[in-house]
This record gives structure tokens, C-alpha cells and sequence, in this order.
């Protein structure tokens, strides 16, 4: 799970500074502030983990790839190749890991906590270049291993780690290997070393956070009178949420049981996922059936009241089809992972959006199988509703402050900045800000003024 991040010089972003993520994290903001590009940053970080080329520091994107950040000019704040790029992530391990130097077996690291910092620069030919990276293990907030590689000025690669002393093999004396992509060691390097397999364990819990990465766009599929299904796994919803009806079917067929909280009854999947449905109060049943035994497609209908007849999803409002994914998405991810969503509230109605934030809730307390799940959600959303119902639930002890993040992007100067809300345990923002949302305050005041001026008018015309 993600617990921090913090990005320099990335499109509008001169420095997010650093910012505390929570296993719900909510950003609000206004259209175009910059909000999606802190997730797309990370997407980006995902696509370079899975690509073959290591010389590569970071993989922008292409038109085959998941996202398309162009190029390095594009990325850069305010498009200068002079400035670095500049990322640090923070995240927590679903296990205290324990790190033994095999020439000394009494010393070992241990921590519950890593971080990586990363630094990537234009090379001559203005193309991402990594400057160098740093990895820290921490325990209880204090780090007890920490190792930088990187190239110098003089362009000759190092390695310094601290407190573990690296000893060379004999023989082995040839020159460093440059790091690769934005956070590896290159296998050659390791190699020189009879004591550097344990920093091995860095980047391999890197690519599992990553893995462990789901997104949902703003944009989903409209909805479908059929969906095919063949038995396999899916690994997510999908970017704009196709594999929905795949997913719950899978999850379903796996035997995948879910409550909604410590101490709560355990459903099966698609059961638990009708009820939410039903509790949003945007249906009043649902189902998925084969449209016939032994085929691989499948048909969803819904009942909208009580007394209304069974009908396919296509032939209800659009809000079911679209809240759906987000749904499904927030209970599918695997344990100990991360959902970025943008505008799951799209398409729903005011209370729809405020009970969103109780299943949202539910999902970053859930539990799987008899066993916590730790899913982390962050969420990018435009409701005001959403909040007001997220501050309510704090002030009823149904989530602590210390579960939730709440940020405000606003504009500052030629960039923007990333406003803290200051959410306290009674579930009041101690510090709104200008232009949050639009004042109701203002708007109920000019909305009486001119009701008693027209009053005033029609009552003295009447009086001619």
C-alpha cells in the first residue's frame, strides 16, 4: 500500500511536495488542475516495469501502451529539458521483511517500509536519462538500510550502500554497470559483489506495488446486451471498465466471499455485489445469467422496484452501467493492492455519489476469505456529496481520520498545488478552502436578496 509520493518537475507540477496517502485517498479539483497526471505518472512507472528494454529510464508511452505521456518535453514542467523529473514512493509491506548480509548472518535489516527516490534528466538527445536512485528500508519510521545508485558527474556509474559493506569477488574488478530503467540494479553489478543479492529484494518489492496497480478511467464502456465469458481470470475491470461483468464472474466462480467490515456476514461475490447495487438505491435487483447452458455468453438483467419486471441493463438508466465498474473494481482488487479512480460519482445521482462513499469505505475495510484485505483506494472526484458523506462517517467513528486523505488542487502561479484538508475526528475541514466547492453560503444569500427585490418590484406594480 501506497503511504507516500512526491513529484518534481511533472507537467503542471513543480513539486506536490510530499503527500501522505491514506487507504482512502480522495483529490478534488477543479476540470484540468492536474489531478489525473499524478496517476498517470504512475501508470507510466508500470508500463517501464514490464518492458523489455532495461536501458530505458522510463517508458512515456506509445499508442500500443496503457497510457501516452508523449514526450519528455511534454512531461517536464513547463516543457524545460533543463529540469529533472524527480518521484519518491513511499509504500508499506504486507510483511516485515528481514534482510541478512551472508558474509556477517548477525547483521540484518529489517523493516515494515520502503521508499524509492528517483531522478531522470534529458540526455543529449532529449531523451529520459535516470540520474540516479535511492532505496531506504525503515522500521518504525527510521531507516536501517539505505543504498543509492546512480552516474556521477564525470559519467562513470556508483553504488553506495549504508550500513552493509559490499564485498568485491576476486577477480571481478570491472567497472559498475549504469542503473537500469528508474529503479534497477543490473544483474552484472550485483555480480561483482559476494554480498549484493539481498539488494535484489528492492526492486523486486517495487514491481509487486506496481503490479499490484489498477486504474478506472472517467470514460467506461456503455452497456452491453451480452458479455462472454470463458472461465479465465481477469486481471482488473480494465481502463474504462469492459471486464466488469467478467470479473464478478470470475470472482464468483472462485469462490470469493467478502464482508463489508470487521465482525460483518461474509456474501459471495456477485451477491455481495447486488446488494451494494441495491443499498446505492440505483436497482432493486441484479443478476448475471448464461443465456443459455453451456454457453460462454451472458446476459444482465436488472430489476429496477420491486414491482417492475426483469429487464437487461441496456434497458435502464446509464448511471447503472457506469457505477458498476467502480463497484466491482473497489472489491475485485487483489489484497494489498491500489485502485486509482477517476470520477466513479459520473452519471449518479447526489444521494447515489454520497452512498458511493460508504461503499468505498466498506472496501478499504473489508475483509476476503476470513482475511483482511488492506486495499487501498485513491480517488479522484468533482462530488461534493461524495465529501460531505465521507466527513459524516468520520464524525460517526465509522472511519478514522488517520484512514482517510483528503486534497484540494488549486492553482499556483504558472503551476498548481496540492492543499492538505484537515479533516478532524468530528469530521469537520479545518481548513476550506477559496473556491473548494461553490459557496452555498453565497449562493443561498443572493438567491433570498433577489427572491425580495422581485417581491418588492411585483408587490409595487400591483399597488399602480
Amino acid at each position: 500500500m501506497l503511504t507516500e509520493l512526491r513529484i518534481s518537475n511533472f507537467k503542471a507540477w513543480k513539486d506536490t511536495g510530499l503527500v501522505r496517502l491514506a487507504p482512502l485517498t480522495v483529490i478534488f479539483g477543479a476540470n484540468s488542475a492536474g489531478k489525473s497526471s499524478l496517476g498517470h505518472l504512475l501508470l507510466g512507472l508500470q508500463q517501464t516495469t514490464l518492458l523489455t528494454d532495461r536501458r530505458r529510464a522510463i517508458h512515456l508511452g506509445d499508442r500500443h501502451s496503457q497510457i501516452d505521456l508523449g514526450t519528455l518535453s511534454d512531461c517536464l514542467y513547463q516543457h524545460d529539458l533543463n529540469e529533472k523529473l524527480e518521484f519518491t514512493l513511499g509504500w508499506r509491506l504486507p510483511q516485515t521483511v528481514s534482510l541478512r548480509d551472508p558474509l556477517s548472518p548477525r547483521n540484518h535489516y529489517k523493516g515494515d517500509h520502503m521508499r524509492l527516490e528517483s531522478v531522470i534528466r534529458a540526455d543529449a538527445k532529449e531523451q529520459p536519462q535516470l540520474e540516479r536512485f535511492r532505496y531506504e528500508l525503515r522500521e518504525q519510521m527510521k531507516t536501517t538500510l539505505k543504498v543509492e545508485h546512480g552516474i556521477g558527474d564525470q559519467g562513470k556509474s556508483y553504488l553506495n550502500v549504508e550500513p552493509l559493506n559490499l564485498v568485491k569477488k576476486q577477480g571481478r574488478g570491472w567497472p559498475i554497470e549504469a542503473p537500469e530503467k528508474f529503479y534497477r540494479f543490473s544483474d552484472v553489478t550485483l555480480a561483482r559483489y559476494q554480498n549484493a543479492d539481498v539488494l535484489s529484494e528492492f526492486p523486486l518489492r517495487l514491481e509487486h506495488l506496481l503490479a499490484g496497480l489498477t486504474y478506472l478511467g472517467p470514460l467506461r464502456e456503455p452497456p452491453q446486451r451480452t458479455y462472454s465469458w470463458a472461465g479465465d481470470t481477469v486481471p482488473d475491470v480494465g481502463a474504462r471498465g469492459a471486464l466488469a461483468i467478467p470479473a464478478l464472474l470470475a470472482a464468483t466462480h472462485d469462490g470469493a466471499s467478502l464482508n463489508r467490515g470487521p465482525r460483518k456476514k461474509y456474501e459471495k461475490f456477485d451477491a455481495f455485489i447486488a446488494r451494494w447495487l441495491r443499498d446505492l438505491g440505483v436497482i432493486e435487483s441484479f443478476v448475471v445469467r448464461p443465456i443459455a447452458e453451456g454457453r460462454k455468453e451472458y446476459e444482465v438483467l436488472v430489476r429496477t422496484r420491486t414491482s417492475s419486471a426483469e429487464v437487461k441493463l441496456t434497458d435502464v438508466g446509464f448511471g447503472v452501467s457506469q457505477v458498476l465498474p467502480a463497484l466491482v473494481q473497489a472489491f475485485y482488487a487483489q489484497p494489498d493492492s491500489t485502485v486509482w479512480m477517476e470520477q466513479p460519482e459520473i452519471h449518479l445521482h447526489p444521494q447515489v455519489q454520497a452512498e458511493l462513499a460508504d461503499a468505498f469505505i466498506s472496501a478499504v475495510q473489508a475483509g476476503q476469505n476470513g482475511k483482511p484485505r488492506n486495499v487501498q483506494l485513491i480517488v479522484e472526484s468533482h462530488s461534493e456529496h461524495f465529501l460531505q458523506r465521507l466527513q459524516r462517517r468520520v464524525a460517526e467513528e465509522a472511519i478514522s481520520p488517520n484512514e482517510v486523505a483528503a486534497y484540494f488542487v488549486r492553482q499556483q502561479g504558472a503551476g498548481v498545488a496540492l492543499v492538505p484538508l484537515k479533516i478532524n475526528v468530528f469530521g469537520e475541514i479545518e481548513n476550506w478552502p477559496e473556491n473548494f466547492f461553490a459557496d452555498e453560503m453565497a449562493e443561498i444569500t443572493a438567491r433570498t436578496v433577489a427572491a425580495m427585490r422581485r417581491k418588492q418590484q411585483e408587490g409595487g406594480s400591483t399597488h399602480e
